[in-house]
């Protein structure tokens, strides 16, 4: 009986589900393509799909055991039983050996799908509901009636033993599984981000993060745009003002809750929930599809509110994003640390969003809050955010006899100060990198005055066109010397300088100042004691590490000196940010508690009585935290302690000047 029903439905139900699907396919397609241009070759992208599915996506996942196994056996026992229930059913090759491997597939899938309704009973609060509590029962009803249909197929009971009941009632389990599974990938529902989530990892906005690779670099805006196109605009207001690969990578977004649980504003009780701003951004672009659905379980951006939606969204993609979607005081919450994105399994780029709609608020609007505004003028009119008559930037080496590089023109290394030069707690930090230098017999030099902002800040704060003058002008200083690199003690201008002026034109090599040492003492040039005393745990600078991965060099030299060292819960790339970057001072958005205040927390746990930083602003938020508290010092303060000064050779033993190019 099931034989001969079976073939007279199957070319029926083939077409009609492979018809709902493509056409649930363009509209999703249609959708994200009402983002601007932004071109990805399309056969090296879906070529690199899998390779990144099987890599990074699942270095990402695993992170959390219980749910890297119950992926691995759920997704993997789906697309293998879609396999073969194609091959057994469709065109019925070698029913009862393939048949008998479906049978094994479609149980690995129920005992995943079981381990995913176990974590359903009682999910973490960052986990959404509403459409995804469903999910799980999808999963069993799929896998356990196709399990069942398979066995007479299988050659495992006789047909016979089916009769017309059991057989409609398996059916239509079947069909509520794979409406769910392959249907909810077009047309919307949990499942979505396996489409969506498939296809982003191939048209990435950032090709260059795979494979091992770090793209964290924001990306230059054309200035000059809106002057050939009245239309333009300089960063996004609109859903449709973002690529249309980004609506696409939001659009996979998992609602895992992953990137809130380690949002550090999330944390402090500031309006931002990084999960929520990907989601309301969602509603915007999809014309209000899936709000009536899902609108009231992606979270809200306060912690005692969590999964309550505290404004009723009805989007469109020609909506203003925020005051329409999104608070201003949401993006203004954002420190940029990046947390959001590498905890984020399906490669979401949260930050790259939020500048780009500070972009809009700042240069369109002049909606700069706190003390952006005069941060910004302050730019404009002395190259520095405090005001600073640029002409003192040097009276903090008054007395270092610091060489400067329009008198000595060549050198080996250009010491960056950065804003520590006009900071009196930075100012030590510098003295101490200047006295490294010196006895490792470093030749190195400084702009002195010539040298300007770096520009990070403004262009964290969305004013693209202060941040492009300022890099530029520093351009055009550097091209006029030669040196080996540069060497700065501050992680956000080692960024931008590294990895955001290439853009436009200055191309260079920059060392953190502890990889710089960190180098000098292996290769014998610093000598070091190794009698430090006291337990030191160290905070990784957010630009320094999860921006350019640079977390064994700082640890490596507090090694070296003997440290009793210990790591706070926090570290590496799970580093809990100071508070100090994307100008989350300035703007100062009130919370329940300060950044500051729970990495602080973080290093008390520890029962340390040192806290080693490697960034100037680190060290300034984690100095303002009141007492009883570890005290902060910088990693040159800690090599200075230790140093061993050698003594001087003579002139003739002296090494000879690097070769520079």
């Amino acid at each position: 009986m099931l034989n001969s029903l079976l073939p007279s439905l199957l070319p029926f139900l083939v077409v009609l589900t492979l018809s709902l699907w493509v056409i649930g396919a363009i509209r999703r397609v249609n959708m994200w393509r009402q983002g601007q241009d932004n071109p990805v070759a399309f056969f090296p992208a879906i070529k690199a799909i899998i390779p990144r599915y099987l890599n990074d996506l699942h270095h990402v996942v695993e992170r959390d055991k219980y749910i890297s196994n119950t992926h691995v056996a759920t997704a993997g026992g789906f697309v293998l039983s879609m396999v073969l229930i194609i091959l057994v059913y469709v065109f019925g090759l070698a029913p009862e050996i393939l048949g008998k491997l479906l049978l094994a597939s479609l149980a690995m899938m129920f005992v995943g799908a079981c381990f995913v309704a176990k974590r359903r009973i009682n999910p973490p609060s960052r986990l959404s509901k509403g459409p995804w509590m469903r999910l799980p029962k999808s999963l069993i009803s799929f896998s356990l009636s196709f399990f069942i249909l398979t066995l007479p197929a299988s050659g495992v009971i006789s047909a016979d033993a089916f009769g017309w009941v059991l057989v409609v009632i398996l059916s239509a389990f079947s069909f509520m599984g794979l409406t769910e599974m392959l249907f909810g990938m077009t047309w919307g529902g949990p499942m979505k981000h396996a489409f969506a989530g498939a296809l982003h990892l191939g048209f990435h906005p950032r090709q260059d993060r795979f494979n091992g690779g770090r793209s964290t670099g924001l990306k230059a805006l054309d200035l000059n745009r809106p002057m050939v196109d009245k239309d333009a605009k300089l960063g996004v207001e609109m859903p449709a003002d973002f690529k249309w690969n980004q609506l696409l990578g939001f659009d996979a977004c998992v609602q895992c809750g992953r990137c809130e649980s380690m949002c550090p504003a999330f944390a402090a009780g500031q309006p931002l929930n990084p999960k929520k701003v990907i989601q309301d951004i969602v509603i915007g672009m999809s014309h209000a599809q899936d709000a009536t659905t899902e609108a009231n379980y992606y979270g809200s951006p306060y912690p005692e509110n969590q999964g309550v939606e505290v404004k009723d969204h009805k989007g469109n993609m020609h909506q203003p994003i925020v005051n329409g979607l999104i608070e201003p005081e949401t993006l203004w919450s954002c420190t940029t640390c990046r947390a959001c994105v590498e905890e984020c399994p399906m490669f979401i780029e949260h930050v790259d969003a939020i500048v780009d709609m500070r972009r809009f608020l700042t240069l369109e609007k002049g909606q700069t809050p706190g003390q952006g505004s005069q941060v910004i003028d302050n730019l404009i009119a002395t190259d520095n955010p405090n005001g600073y008559n640029p002409t003192h930037r040097m009276n903090w080496a008054a007395d270092q006899n610091l060489p400067l590089m329009k008198d000595v023109k060549r050198t080996q290394v250009l010491l960056w100060m950065g804003d520590a030069a006009f900071d009196m707690r930075g100012q030590r930090t510098l003295r101490a990198v200047v006295k490294l230098l010196r006895s490792a017999n470093v030749e190195f030099a400084v702009l002195g005055n010539e040298e300007k902002d770096s520009g990070d800040l403004a262009r964290r704060l969305g004013d693209e066109a202060t941040f492009q003058r300022l890099a530029n002008a520093n351009i055009a200083t550097l091209r006029q010397y030669h040196f080996d690199m540069i060497v700065t003690a501050d992680p956000h201008s080692f960024h931008v300088i590294g990895n955001e002026y290439g853009e436009l034109g200055g191309q260079y090599k920059v060392l953190h100042h502890t990889t710089f040492m960190n180098e000098l003492s292996e290769s014998g040039r610093l000598h070091l004691k190794d009698d430090l005393r006291g337990k030191v745990t160290y905070h990784d600078p957010c630009y320094l590490g999860r921006y350019n991965g640079e977390f064994e060099a700082p640890r490596s030299l507090l090694k070296s000196m003997g440290a009793d060292f210990v790591e706070m819960e926090r570290s590496n790339f799970r580093s809990r940010c100071c508070g100090g970057g994307g100008a989350a001072p300035i703007t100062d958005i009130p919370g329940e508690k300060r950044i500051p205040d729970m990495r602080i927390d973080d290093a008390n746990a520890t029962g340390a009585e040192i806290v080693a930083v490697a960034c100037p602003q680190c060290a300034l938020m984690l100095e303002g935290v009141v007492t009883p508290r570890p005290e902060v010092k910088d990693i040159a303060e800690l090599l200075v302690e230790q140093l061993v000064v050698m003594q001087e050779p003579a002139e003739s033993n002296k090494p000879a000047p690097a070769e520079v190019q």
